[in-house]
């Protein structure tokens, strides 16, 4: 592998950013941007995106190519969405030119850990809305490989895996539109 032309985030300055991660907004945040996976390693950045309890994120590759299945080979809903913290974003995505963005569907300034969303918790996106699942995201090759093996290493951290700092997985529990200009709210 070569060197990235821009160096990937150190263990350091990932442990010195924690307390600006962990200081996201609880809840009622804005929505920084929406991703549309067509197929592998393809990103789309619409202004909105159609939810669907039964099919996914519409057109997206979740129904046809999931990474996660059931036992029937069935797409698993726990992995119809992705939110990742746009702080974490912000800090390991650097080389925003030369490398991939990481996939996630939502980007938003908001605090994703279990003490904050704990699973269960429904969000409202938009007109849809999503429901925190169990499903942990420890973030993969492709993740060390895009951003570096010290990041993956502070993401699957043992007592850091409570943050999310990869982000949260949900299944789609309503269907509806989410814009890019709309908010994520805490359901009570």
């Amino acid at each position: 592998m070569t060197e990235p032309a821009i160096p990937f985030v150190t263990r350091q300055e990932c442990e010195a950013a924690l307390p600006h991660i962990l200081a996201a907004p609880k809840d009622d945040a804005a929505i920084d941007s929406l991703c549309f996976r067509p197929g592998y390693c393809e990103r789309l950045f619409p202004a909105s995106l159609q939810l669907s309890a039964a099919r996914g994120i519409e057109g997206e590759r979740w129904l046809k190519a999931p990474w996660l299945k059931l036992p029937d080979g069935s797409p698993d809903p726990r992995i119809q969405v992705s939110i990742l913290s746009k702080r974490v974003m912000d800090l390991c995505w650097r080389d925003r030119e030369g490398t991939v963005h990481p996939g996630d569907t939502i980007v938003a300034d908001l605090d994703l850990t279990e003490a904050n969303m704990p699973v269960g918790t429904r969000l409202q996106v938009g007109g849809a809305v999503v429901e925190v699942s169990d499903k942990f995201n420890t973030a993969c090759a492709k993740w060390r490989d895009r951003y570096g093996a010290e990041n993956l290493a502070w993401i699957n951290h043992r007592p850091y895996r409570p943050l999310r700092l990869r982000g949260v997985l949900c299944r789609i529990v309503a269907d509806g539109e989410v814009r890019a200009s709309d908010r994520i709210r805490k359901l009570r």
